[in-house]
C-alpha cells in the first residue's frame, strides 16, 4: 500500500469528518474530498474501521507534530503571563483555519472512541515539547506533582476549545489566566 496515498486518504478524511460529521463520513465521500476515483478509498481502506484507524493516526501524528515545533520554537515561559501567551496561542491554532478542521474532527474521534477501544488508545495524550514546557514551568515554580497539574491544565484548555469550537469565538484571556492561576495554586 502507497503510504503516500494512505496520507492523502486520511488527510481527505479528516476534512470530510470535520464538514460532514461521522454519518457524512464514508469511502465515497474521502474519494471525492481527495479528488481520486471511486473506489479509491475502498480499495486502500476496506472498511469504515480502517478509515477511522488511519484517520485517527493521521490525525494525531498531525496534532503531534504541531506541537513538537511550537514546544520547540517557543521561548521557556518565565511568567504566568508568559505561560498564559502560549496556551492562548495554542487555542487561536485549534479554533481558526486548518486547526479548526483537526479539533472538529478530534473531538467526534473523541466521542467515537466511546465505542472503539484501538481508536481510544491512539488518541491517549502523548508526550511532546509542548507538554514539556507547560510540565517545566510548573515544576520550576514548585508546584506540587507538576505531571498531574499539568494533565489538568492541558485537559481544561482542550474543554475551553471545545466549548469554543462551534461558534469559533476566541476563548477569553481571564479564563486562560485563571487555568494557569489554578495550576500553580500550592
Amino acid at each position: 500500500m502507497s503510504e503516500e496515498r494512505r496520507t492523502v486518504l486520511a488527510d481527505a478524511a479528516i476534512e470530510v469528518l470535520a464538514a460532514s460529521g461521522m454519518r457524512g463520513l464514508t469511502h465515497r465521500a474521502v474519494d471525492r474530498a481527495a479528488g481520486l476515483p471511486a473506489g479509491t478509498t475502498s480499495a486502500y481502506l476496506r472498511t469504515r474501521s480502517a478509515l477511522l484507524t488511519a484517520l485517527v493516526r493521521r490525525l494525531v501524528a498531525r496534532d503531534q507534530a504541531e506541537l513538537q515545533e511550537a514546544g520547540e520554537r517557543m521561548p521557556f515561559p518565565r511568567t504566568p503571563a508568559e505561560l498564559t501567551d502560549a496556551l492562548e496561542g495554542l487555542t487561536v491554532a485549534r479554533l481558526t483555519g486548518e486547526g479548526r478542521v483537526r479539533s472538529l474532527a478530534r473531538y467526534a474521534c473523541a466521542l467515537e472512541s466511546v465505542r472503539d477501544p484501538e481508536l481510544r488508545e491512539i488518541l491517549v495524550p502523548r508526550e511532546n515539547a509542548g507538554r514539556e514546557l507547560a510540565r517545566a514551568f510548573l515544576a520550576a515554580h514548585g508546584v506540587p506533582d507538576p505531571e498531574a497539574r499539568t494533565r489538568s491544565l492541558l485537559a481544561c484548555v482542550d474543554g475551553l476549545v471545545l466549548d469554543h469550537l462551534p461558534t469559533g469565538t476566541p476563548v477569553p484571556r481571564d479564563a486562560l489566566e485563571g487555568l494557569v492561576a489554578a495550576a500553580l495554586r500550592r
